[in-house]
């Protein structure tokens, strides 16, 4: 297939590459974007890059802890960042997030039909009205809901990011340990990791990491007269890195990088006295992996000309 100048500059955007080495890794990987990331890292060119690329829309993602202890995080999508910022917009939000917490649908469309708060109209209907009220086109995109456990809420960036942890604490008030739940959602805002634990990464992820890292080691110049059996046991060293990197428990803690997250977490137990532990978290970046629309401005220009 064609590779676009468009294509080669998104590439960039996620690898950091310089052009001539993402053209030619379009080009091995004919056009395959994630292809084209797994040549560049077998080539030593690019570390591992996120994959959703740049936010594409705009809207909020809000997280709340409701009254009766329900934390709740969810997505809502506008068309201009202008409206998210509307405090009507934002109202509606933090009432849908109200519904989720109290009536526990079981998906978007279930939420749709539930009862918006102070009407006896659905949230569908609802959503309808302040389309029309905004001028803009709404979406309720997704939303999660921890029922058990303390939960700990927080927003980056006035809703860009969104984070929902959800701890199990014995023997500790649960107020105790807010300031830690900030603290581990602020980390999963900041450094975005793939899993909760070096636990839950799927033998398939590890065995295309291993893959890319033996590739990686075979092109390295300095093992060329390296045994097969050798090589394997560097790979093998390097996996630790990728849990460090990718694993929420097993990252450096951003706040005292000496020490990682799941270590940290076990200090504060001790110190108060009880048990911690991160059981789930949510992580929501407002617009991730939609496509917004891009705009020709000379081709409007000029069909308004005609």
């Amino acid at each position: 297939m064609a590779i676009t100048a468009k294509d080669v500059q998104k590439l960039r955007e996620m690898t950091g590459v310089g052009m001539m080495d993402c053209k030619k890794a379009l080009t091995e990987a004919e056009g395959d974007i994630d292809k084209a990331i797994e040549w560049l890292r077998e080539k030593g060119l690019a570390a591992q890059t996120k994959k959703a690329g740049k936010v594409a829309a705009e809207g909020v993602s809000y997280a709340i802890v409701a009254d009766n202890g329900v934390g709740v995080i969810i997505e809502v999508n506008s068309q201009t960042d202008f409206v998210a910022k509307n405090e009507v917009f934002q109202d509606f939000v933090k009432s849908l997030a109200a519904v989720v917490a109290e009536k526990d649908p079981a998906d978007v469309e279930a939420l749709k039909a539930c009862t918006y708060p102070g009407t006896d109209r659905t949230v569908a209907d609802v959503t309808a009205d302040k389309v029309l009220a905004i001028g803009e086109n709404i979406q309720i995109r997704r939303f999660v809901r921890y029922a058990q456990g303390v939960n700990v809420p927080y927003i980056h960036m006035g809703g860009k990011i969104g984070v929902l942890v959800n701890l199990e604490v014995e023997g500790i008030e649960a107020a105790k340990v807010v300031e830690l739940g900030k603290d581990v959602a602020m980390q999963i805002a900041a450094m975005n990791p793939s899993f909760l634990d070096k636990s839950n990464v799927d033998q398939s992820t590890l065995d295309k990491e291993k893959e890319i890292l033996l590739a990686q080691a075979k092109e390295d110049p300095k093992n060329a007269n390296k045994p097969e059996n050798i090589i394997e046991k560097m790979v093998m060293g390097r996996i630790g890195k990728y849990y460090e990197e990718n694993c929420l428990l097993q990252q450096a803690f951003v706040k005292e990088n000496k020490v990682s997250v799941e270590k940290h977490i076990a200090e504060v137990a001790k110190q108060l006295g009880g048990k911690i532990s991160v059981k789930a978290y949510t992580r929501f970046e407002t617009g991730e992996g939609i496509e917004k629309k891009e705009d020709d401005f000379a081709a409007e220009v000029a069909s308004m000309i005609k």
